[in-house]
């Protein structure tokens, strides 16, 4: 006599579906199904949605008034939307870092929860996006840059090849993301050629959307702060330490919450890559601040009022001192032998990593090249709580869409992605892959 439990139950096949019927089912269950969760879930999800709310409600303050309701002024006309945009393209581009070991040196244990990081680039161009339509003001003007209506200034606009590589590299990775968990829903095995050159060219494009957004900075000549060939090299390197970081603390989440001990490879390879890389981009910033200091020259006023206040004035100083600190202890964390091993150790060191760029990258960077103005004026910029508001409304929302993305990339592998009657409906093609999957598991 058999033994029923010796093997997985194979349901029995039935008329098959037509492909689009199945790509309609796909998307409704897997959004629908992504909102089921235990009360953790829907605690942290309730505190995200107030979050969101209130940055909504801010914003829709801030449309109705004007930008007056922001600190901003004619002499700082970038501030917080700016800072936050510029660091969530490097948190973008740092999700690549899963993908070039997984596909360029085969990493295999990499390629297990490669789509962690392709989904975090999902959400936080998003977000990036969300920031710049916020620093418009009137987002309805937005059709000045659509072709045909507006004008575009293609190519001679550094604005206009932003705008494409930002919009092009969120559509490379839904479709790769897409593509691999829709195959794995089907229980198929997907087509290289489907998917891969996706990955291959993410790869390159990743690098270009922060070197498009450097170049669109250093390109003002009016703005020497900003006007440095290290500008580039600088937005890479601590683009390829905040991605890591964020996605070492986000494996450790969803292994916590999961129950499956997997991503130790990955853990150990994004740890390798941040010794590196963050030892780069503090190299960097010595040598702008060398350059700046024992140089000299008639344009250091604004590194000047970064690290030491200008004049009485010091808005900036605390902010950026704060960063160079939590640097440093995130250096000095990260090179502990076993770091990997020791989560509280390695999570402190991630968060101080994140926080002291997320600071570099934005009050520490954008903020100092309108301090001085041309004018030679000394207007400082210290946020609003309008714009405060809408900053953790848009990162709350982000946050919900990665928590979402990843519930359903988790329900696909783990089968319990299933169709409005409780069971998942099988083709041929299902049967015979989960036959191959009971064999597998078997050996």
């Amino acid at each position: 006599m058999s033994n029923p439990a010796a093997a997985p139950e194979i349901p029995a096949v039935g008329k098959p579906v037509p492909e689009w019927r199945q790509y309609i089912r796909f998307g409704w269950n897997a959004v629908s199904q992504s909102f089921e969760g235990g009360w953790k879930f829907y605690v942290w999800m309730i505190l995200l949605t107030a979050i969101f709310l209130v940055g909504a409600n801010a914003w829709a303050i801030q449309v109705r008034d004007g930008m007056a309701a922001t600190a901003m002024s004619d002499h700082v006309s970038w501030g917080l939307y700016i800072a936050n945009f510029t660091f969530l393209v490097g948190l973008a581009a740092g999700g690549v870092m899963m993908v070039i070991p997984a596909y360029l040196y085969h990493d295999e244990e990499m390629h297990d929860i490669v789509i962690v990081g392709e989904l975090l680039a999902i959400a936080s161009i998003i977000m990036s996006i969300m920031f710049v339509v916020c620093d418009l003001g009137r987002p309805d003007r937005f059709w000045h840059m659509i072709p045909g209506l507006g004008k575009f200034n293609f190519p001679v606009s550094m604005l206009t090849w932003d705008v494409i590589v930002l919009n092009g590299y969120l559509l490379i990775n839904v479709h790769i993301c897409g593509y691999l968990l829709y195959k794995r829903f089907r229980a198929q095995k997907p087509v290289a050629k489907m998917y891969v050159p996706a990955v291959l060219l993410s790869i390159v494009w990743a690098i270009s959307i922060h070197t498009v957004t450097a170049f669109l900075y250093c390109g003002l000549g009016g703005r020497p702060f900003w006007n440095t060939a290290l500008l580039a090299p600088r937005f890479l390197a601590s683009a390829f330490v905040s991605g890591p970081a964020f996605l070492i603390v986000a494996i450790q989440i969803i292994r916590r919450q999961t129950g499956r001990m997997f991503g130790e490879g990955a853990i150990r390879t994004l740890v390798g890559i941040i010794r590196i890389t963050i030892l780069i981009s503090l190299l960097m910033v010595v040598s702008e601040v060398f350059v700046e200091f024992y140089t000299g020259g008639s344009h250091t006023g604004a590194a000047k009022y970064l690290y030491f206040g200008l004049h009485g004035h010091h808005e900036l100083v605390p902010w950026i001192w704060s960063s160079v600190a939590a640097t440093v202890i995130a250096v000095i964390l990260f090179m502990q032998p076993q770091v990997n091993r020791r989560p509280f150790i390695l999570n402190t060191a991630c968060l101080l990593a994140f926080a002291g760029l997320w600071i570099e990258k934005g009050m520490g960077m954008i903020i100092p090249a309108f301090v001085p103005s041309t004018l030679h004026e000394i207007v400082e910029y210290r946020p609003s709580l309008t714009e405060w508001k809408i900053t953790a409304g848009i990162w709350a929302l982000g946050l919900m869409i990665y928590t979402l993305l990843i519930k359903i990339t988790i329900n696909v592998h783990s089968r319990k992605l299933r169709d409005a009657s409780g069971a998942r409906t099988v083709t041929p093609d299902d049967a015979m892959a989960m036959r191959e999957d009971s064999a597998s598991s078997v050996i």
